[in-house]
């Protein structure tokens, strides 16, 4: 799980390149300004582009925290 912490870790700090790495973990759209709707778009492709998936956007809505993302990437690959 930590490889693919990690790998969500360089996918955020892409999407938001303000954001300092030691507050990635704790990510989330209400405490970030700049993850809007245009940010979770292009959040969602640079994960499927990095880990080879195709996200379930109708999910979308509620992967709205690092720790989200990283719980749904984890049930992903186990499933892949």
């Amino acid at each position: 799980m930590d490889q693919i912490k990690n790998r969500l870790a360089k996918c955020f700090q892409i999407v938001f390149p303000d954001l300092p790495a030691s507050e990635i973990p704790d990510a989330s759209q209400s405490s970030l300004a700049a993850w809007d709707s245009i940010a979770s778009i292009t959040l969602v492709n640079v994960i499927e582009e990095e880990f080879e998936i195709q996200m379930d956007l109708d999910r979308l809505a509620d992967l709205d925290s690092f720790q989200k993302i990283l719980d749904y990437l984890g049930q992903e690959t186990k499933v892949s």
